[in-house]
């Protein structure tokens, strides 16, 4: 291997064990909440879960990432280029706490790179991918209110049942917690891997299968290694949720999600469940939004896409005036 493809298999690795620990949250936050599962129960699930759907599920999405954005492939540096980019400002936002979305900062860094080398942009690809961005937490705030109110009719005695306003806690919601959070580290696996893998498609690297084993092998070292501090921080800031709230807002989570993946498309687990559970709030006749958390998705739109495109216009052209690229 040429010490560029070692580079780029590194910081393929290490975004995408970021990305595995930054979903832990998302994926099994709820069951572990809500004491379906212990904390060492929930990543154990989760790691292989991942690893799983990124290596059977995410092929659509990879070759959208890897070979659907541009005209012409990008070399092995360009892509460097842009994971460091999206690795970057994904940190930079983290810490800044603003929620941007780490699909939109990578497909725009992208963007902004194959721009600034001159690589002409797959637009309708990308015009796609946002109507989709668009599209996925208007439908997801609808499904999770037509499920919540569909769960709320299920007869007493079901394996998830009412009891008045509160779902019963114990045995009976805790395999209808813990299958929804299954199925959402399964879906993140299909849908998040290729921010770190799409680039070993799009230089020739790997193909698709290797690709998704090796991204995948990185979300479960993230999960295992890293995701233990972030398991406590789920979006229960956003709505006060109860066990039905939270099987209704997971399962739309990973129905709309894994629907995209499915055709090419990847799209926001976070953005997803937060505009599932607002959904199921409204369910519930509740108005415990926390509108500035529904903000904060508006915010990261306005942030993060022009910060990709502009910061990745400008480091393809500096390096290119410099002679560090081709």
């Amino acid at each position: 291997m040429t010490a560029a493809e070692i580079g780029l298999l590194v910081l393929v690795v290490a975004f995408a064990t970021s990305i595995g620990a930054h979903y832990t949250g998302a994926c099994m936050g709820m069951p572990h909440a809500l004491g379906a599962l212990n904390r060492r129960q929930a990543l154990w699930l989760m790691a292989p879960l991942a690893l799983l759907g990124a290596a059977v599920a995410s092929h659509p999405v990879e070759a959208t990432v890897g070979l659907g954005l541009t005209h012409n492939r990008l070399t092995e540096g360009d892509e460097l280029l842009v994971l460091a980019l999206a690795f970057a400002l994904t940190t930079a936002y983290t810490r800044a706490r603003v929620p941007t979305s780490t699909i939109q900062l990578l497909v725009f860094s992208l963007v902004g790179v194959a721009v600034g080398v001159g690589d002409p942009v797959e637009w309708g690809t990308l015009g796609r991918l946002v109507i989709v961005w668009v599209a996925a937490p208007v439908g997801a705030f609808l499904l999770g209110l037509l499920v919540t109110l569909a769960l709320a009719r299920l007869p007493a005695g079901s394996p998830i049942s009412p009891v008045g306003h509160r779902w019963r806690p114990g045995l009976r919601v805790g395999p209808a917690l813990v299958a929804v959070g299954m199925l959402a580290s399964f879906t993140m696996g299909a849908n998040d891997v290729s921010n770190a893998s799409a680039a070993l498609i799009a230089t020739g690297t790997a193909g698709p299968l290797v690709a998704g084993v090796i991204g995948g092998a990185g979300l479960a070292a993230g999960v295992l290694v890293f995701g233990g501090r972030l398991l406590q921080k789920v979006a229960f800031d956003i709505v006060k949720v109860d066990a039905v709230m939270a099987v209704a807002a997971q399962l739309v989570q990973v129905a709309v999600v894994l629907t995209a993946a499915e055709f090419g498309y990847f799209t926001s687990m976070n953005q997803a469940l937060v505009a599932a559970m607002a959904g199921a709030s409204r369910a519930r006749g509740q108005s415990r939004t926390d509108r500035r958390a529904l903000q904060g998705i508006l915010k990261g739109w306005a942030v993060g896409p022009p910060s990709g495109i502009l910061l990745g216009w400008l480091a393809a052209v500096l390096l290119r005036h410099l002679g560090l690229t081709a």
